[in-house]
């Protein structure tokens, strides 16, 4: 159901519990008000989308310093003179991409950012579409006595295995893009966390960097890693974005994992990423 905010803007729920689209917005005109509608739909439900934006590299940043301090990306090559862009992207030829497999931003650093901002800049004809899951929503459907044991649990996080010279990217065609292969990464965050706009708790754990529970080997861990992947990738919990240039999704890297689906080989897609500064996490 489409909700009417003010003079022409609207917004419409994407998913049952994630997601909510914008319409009628203009990023490089948008009053207090709106944002701060925008800002709480973002704490509310995970993901903002907007569509139709024109908007340059400047216009991007100064549209995510409204949302607080910028993360430089260790990893990915900057758009030009632009340093607070990453590019995430993948060229005609290439077969893997990037953010191809279930992941929160960020969850290796020892304060996870709070949010991501991604631009389309270019666009397959069909495909690239991103998926995204409410991990607040995964942690409400699981039992009472789960919860209370992993509110006791902390895990190691690192990307290590991700980007190092023999991580998982160094044996695809995405390695020559990429940088950041000596810098190194672990953190340790309580499994369940509180979003600290709304109080609502959430599952931070996630397939990508999340490497076993503080105290527990890896083996130990897999088993009850796995059900709780398996539980936050349960469609019910999920919303699709699909893109166009000028599309921009906004997300909360503390309560959201996403996925960003590889199936457009041979097309071109260009992402503009800009990652804001989180807080500690409790």
């Amino acid at each position: 159901m489409a909700t009417q905010l003010k003079d022409r803007v609207t917004t419409h729920p994407i998913g049952a519990h994630i997601g909510v689209e914008f319409h009628g917005v203009d990023l490089n005109h948008m009053d207090e008000d709106t944002f701060a509608a925008m800002r709480a739909a973002l704490a509310d439900h995970g993901v903002v989308f907007v569509r139709d934006q024109q908007l340059t590299p400047e216009q991007h940043i100064a549209f995510a310093r409204r949302w607080g301090d910028i993360d430089i990306n260790n990893y990915f090559p900057a758009n030009g003179g632009h340093p607070e862009i990453a590019e995430v992207r993948k060229a005609e030829n290439q077969q893997t991409n990037i953010g191809g497999g279930w992941h929160t931003d960020h969850s290796y650093d020892q304060v996870p950012a709070m949010g991501s901002i991604l631009l389309a800049r270019e666009t397959p004809p069909s495909g690239g579409d991103t998926l995204f899951a409410s991990m607040s929503t995964a942690f409400d459907s699981l039992s009472e006595g789960l919860k209370a044991t992993l509110r006791t649990m902390r895990a190691v996080h690192s990307a290590d295995h991700i980007y190092s010279t023999d991580g998982i990217y160094a044996k695809t065609d995405q390695a020559a893009d990429l940088k950041g292969h000596d810098v190194r990464t672990r953190a340790v965050h309580p499994v369940i966390i509180k979003h600290p706009r709304t109080g609502r708790e959430i599952l931070y754990v996630n397939p990508a960097f999340t490497l076993h529970f503080e105290g527990w080997t890896r083996e130990e861990s897999m088993p009850l890693l796995t059900y709780l992947y398996q539980v936050g990738m349960r469609e019910e919990f999920q919303c699709r974005v699909q893109w166009a240039p000028g599309s921009i999704a906004i997300w909360d890297n503390r309560s959201t994992w996403h996925h960003a689906m590889n199936d457009y080989h041979g097309h071109r897609r260009l992402m503009h990423r800009i990652t804001i500064s989180g807080e500690p996490l409790s």
